[in-house]
């Protein structure tokens, strides 16, 4: 590091240009050895794209949405899940009897000597257990078995008292036209299936945008930085003319200034604490911006894009939910007719024993069927759901292939990008060549008293445009890279980030 001392053109100008050299060598010395109290943070563009994945405001909100939607499929399946429910009851009934009933020795006992109604006393006791459940053919069973107790006070001729009953029915209704079906009756798991897998791309989308705005972000904190040395190497070669040297100062102030604004706008997608953020830690970017020029065919950008988009794999999966959604909407014009079967067994026994042997031995049993038809007359709420499906389905094919144009545009533009900034790359380095090689004739020039400082200064100018030029060509460049990736879709594999 050195400071070029030349003619001055007054003590303000000895003194300013005392004051870059100052300036010139701390913010050298600042790249290998900071000053007491200046905290840095070395930070590598891997580790600020997986902070920020792991961090971020809106990728934790993303997250917690893609979550929310796999209890929707929950939700639809439990539909299926059998409901058990089990009843005990006791009753007792006091009646008085006005005449002779069956069950009673004769008809004397219907009064008493004072001629009082006789009482019948009749205590029961039930226990009802009972199992329904829808099944994905459109079906729904309902099984159903209630053993009871039965006790008749007072003088009686029943065959069993207590007596015992048990009956068992088992009653099966199955849709033959409309929700008919594993398909129809599947449709709203699917649904929710599809919007569970859309909402991962919405997720994989979010961080695919995150990733490439910390990228967007930390080249710019590169160039930033870069720019500062470039105002500092303008600084150090400048002669000591006082407005030279007053340009350099503020170049360099703005410079700085710049610096810090990357700094902050790349901690804020980190998403640190509060407390982190007061902070004045300054981050170091350790990546370098590449400078080769990255093969690149149009073709297979296009062919990767189409492949890896989540917007074109969230309108696929719409395209499927609308076709389901019309599917089912067309199975509800149909009437409503369903079979429908009863079987049932019964028994009557003294105990409880007594009464399973004759309830399963199968002498005692019903059964039938029959068959239920409805429709409601012009079916209007039906048929306006249907044609409105269709329509639905029509707006989700158009939108896949609008997504389908978009995507193809923006890649031939970032791939275009790409390239044109590679180029500006060559053609910036060579005009800071030559912008050297002039400075340097010039200054030749000016040592044996064949130019002026004035030219020399315009030199001196046209270098430091030309410097910052290809600086900014460069991290342009690398700019491009990142949003080819994002219009790819391919940013997590460049970092071996797997989505779970």
């Amino acid at each position: 590091m050195y400071c070029l001392l030349a003619r001055t053109s007054g003590w303000m100008s000895v003194f300013l240009a005392s004051l870059i050299c100052a300036f010139s060598l701390a913010a050298w010395g600042a790249d290998t050895t900071p000053p007491p109290g200046d905290s840095r943070r070395p930070i590598s563009l891997k580790d600020a794209a997986l902070e920020a994945l792991e961090r971020n405001l809106d990728i934790t909100i993303s997250r917690n949405t893609k979550d929310t939607r796999v209890t929707d499929i929950l939700f639809e399946q439990a539909k299926f899940d059998p409901t058990v429910s089990l009843n005990g009851q006791y009753s007792r009934l006091v009646s008085p009897l006005n005449r002779p009933i069956l069950g009673f020795s004769d008809s004397n006992v219907t009064t008493t000597p004072s001629g009082e109604p006789t009482k019948f006393d009749q205590n029961t006791s039930t226990i009802t257990a009972d199992m329904t459940q829808n099944l994905p053919t459109g079906a729904n069973y309902d099984l159903n078995y209630s053993p009871q107790r039965t006790f008749v006070g007072g003088p009686n001729s029943f065959l069993f008292n207590p007596s015992y009953t048990g009956g068992l029915a088992f009653t099966l209704t199955q849709p033959l036209l409309r929700n008919a079906g594993v398909a129809i009756n599947k449709t709203f798991i699917r649904i929710a299936q599809n919007n569970a897998q859309v909402e991962e791309q919405t997720f994989r989308d979010r961080v695919l945008t995150v990733v490439a705005t910390v990228e967007q972000t930390f080249w710019e904190l590169v160039f930033a930085n870069e720019n500062m040395k470039v105002g500092v190497m303008s600084a150090v070669e400048v002669l000591q003319a006082e407005a030279g040297v007053a340009s350099r100062v503020e170049q360099i102030l703005i410079a700085e200034k710049a610096i810090y604004d990357q700094e902050d706008q790349l901690r804020r997608l980190l998403n640190p604490t509060e407390p982190d953020l007061r902070q004045d830690v300054r981050l170091q970017p350790v990546d370098l911006p590449l400078q080769a020029l990255e093969p690149i065919t149009l073709e297979e950008a296009i062919d990767v894009a189409m492949d890896r988009r989540p917007e074109i794999l969230q309108a696929a999966k719409n395209i499927e939910t609308s076709d389901l959604n019309m599917k089912f909407a067309k199975n509800q014009l149909l009437p409503t007719l369903s079979a429908q079967g009863t079987v049932g067994l019964s028994g009557l026994g003294a105990s409880t024993n007594d009464m399973l042997q004759r309830n399963f031995g199968g002498d005692f049993y019903n059964y039938g069927a029959g068959l239920v038809l409805s429709y409601p007359l012009g079916n209007r709420s039906a048929m306006s759901q249907f044609n409105r499906r269709q329509l639905e389905a029509q707006n989700a094919q158009s939108t896949l292939q609008s997504i389908r144009q978009q995507v193809i545009v923006s890649v031939k533009e970032a791939v275009r990008r790409v390239r044109t900034d590679f180029k500006r790359i060559e053609t910036t380095r060579s005009a800071r060549i030559l912008a050297e090689k002039q400075l340097q004739a010039e200054q030749e020039r000016f040592k044996v008293g064949l130019s002026t400082t004035i030219f020399v200064l315009q030199f001196q100018r046209d270098l430091a445009i030309a410097r910052g030029n290809e600086l900014r060509a460069i991290v342009d460049y690398n700019k491009s890279l990142s949003n080819l990736s994002r219009n790819k879709a391919v940013t997590l594999e460049r970092y071996n980030i797997v989505l779970q």
